[in-house]
């Protein structure tokens, strides 16, 4: 058994920034992530005013529940799209002129749904360049609240950042979905809120956020149950055991039902209080599974696919074309670069086994993308990645620890 540490989850970190930046008092945000986007997140915050302290272990951030300190900032968000969708809601909250941009990946992805529904709150907000991208302007007088509809079926991100939101608008919010991908992240987002002092109320499709004040508190945050795929997939390639410590059957993440994929595919998993074990059994088992929840592990199933024993069929993720890449047609081209016989549809790919062969992986600047055929790797020389530096985004470490692991099994 290989015990792996894994960095503090993406999501938990910038869902900690935003609500610690919102809550009255001083938060300490312990294990957080140490990566290019929440490094942008926390970057952000600082432009927008904010006091925020960074160690290697802890950040803390001095509350202000009125909004950014500033009466004016300009904010690049790089590549992050939380900080890209969270934080323009923030500062619509509070008072002043903010001009959010992001990189040309960043710009390309919609934020329609969210700056629509900010729109129809009242919030003063316009664009630069394209309707519904960066780079865009928020001249900001508080938000007043009500109800509105939503179309989250793009990103549960739009949803999420509504939800953040809420308890700073005067008479807090009703939201109605008309369409909902990845409800284990609003799940996240929903119960940190609890955690600093909000009770969102759930009725079939509406949320209720009350305007309730945010209460600072002290926020562990456990390690990335996305990261974490990469590691639990290698073992059940492999045929070898993975241990990750700290996350377990209280997990907030809901990208850790990706080891009961690996479970279908014959690996065994034990997850228990405080950890997850991955243990491959020497050989994978072909699936048809719907992966609408969890849509980030998309590529980490596909990058092992190809040594299943019947085809793997990955169905209902349109919204991982919508991503930093389009991802169905980037795991189609470098798995038929590999030789693999792969299909794609609107919304699905089916990869059936075959023999991969060495390639030049084409990463299209994504991180998932470059970690998950990394795994291929191990059962296949000569893989190699064009941008192997785009792991930055989450996991800076994450070639060391892959070549660490691979050590330490004599791969």
């Amino acid at each position: 058994m290989t015990i792996v540490d894994i960095p503090g989850s993406k999501s938990i970190t910038a869902r900690g920034l935003f609500l610690a930046a919102a809550a009255h008092g001083t938060t300490v945000l312990s294990r957080p992530l140490r990566s290019d986007d929440s490094e942008g997140f926390a970057e952000g915050l600082l432009r927008l005013g904010y006091q925020v302290s960074r160690s290697e272990s802890e950040w803390t951030i001095s509350g202000r529940p009125e909004g950014p300190a500033v009466g004016s900032a300009d904010v690049f968000c790089r590549d992050g799209a939380t900080t890209a969708r969270f934080l323009p809601a923030l500062a619509a909250a509070g008072h002043g002129t903010f001009r959010f941009d992001a990189s040309e990946q960043m710009r390309a992805r919609p934020l329609g749904p969210l700056t629509d529904a900010l729109l129809e709150l009242g919030v003063d907000l316009t664009f630069e360049g394209a309707p519904g991208h960066h780079p865009l302007v928020v001249r900001a007088a508080g938000i007043k609240g009500g109800e509105l509809t939503l179309d989250a079926g793009l990103s549960s991100q739009f949803l999420t950042a509504l939800l953040l939101v809420g308890p700073l608008t005067a008479e807090g919010l009703r939201i109605t979905v008309t369409d909902l991908v990845s409800v284990p992240y609003v799940e996240i987002t929903i119960a940190m809120m609890r955690r600093f002092g909000v009770e969102v109320v759930r009725d079939g499709d509406t949320f209720v956020v009350p305007p309730t004040p945010y209460r600072a508190c002290r926020y562990e945050i456990e390690p990335d149950a996305s990261t974490s795929s990469y590691f639990f997939a290698a073992a059940a390639l492999t045929g070898q055991s993975v241990t990750v410590p700290g996350l377990g059957e209280g997990a907030l993440q809901g990208d850790l039902a990706f080891v009961e994929v690996l479970r279908q595919m014959g690996a065994d998993v034990e997850v228990g209080p405080d950890a997850v074990t991955v243990t491959g059994t020497g050989g994978l088992r072909g699936v048809t599974v719907n992966m609408r929840d969890i849509s980030d592990t998309v590529p980490t199933l596909a990058a092992i696919a190809p040594f299943a024993d019947g085809p793997v069929r990955i169905e209902d993720v349109y919204n991982t074309r919508i991503k930093e890449c389009d991802r169905l047609a980037a795991c189609e081209e470098n798995l038929r670069a590999m030789g693999v016989p792969v299909e794609t549809g609107r919304d699905w790919i089916e990869i059936r086994p075959g023999a991969p062969t060495g390639a030049l992986v084409k990463c299209r600047r994504d991180h998932r993308i470059a970690m998950a055929f990394s795994v291929t790797g191990l059962r296949t020389p000569g893989i190699t990645l064009d941008d192997p530096g785009c792991v930055k985004k989450t996991f800076p470490g994450f070639h060391d620890a892959l070549a660490s692991l691979r050590a330490s099994w004599g791969l």
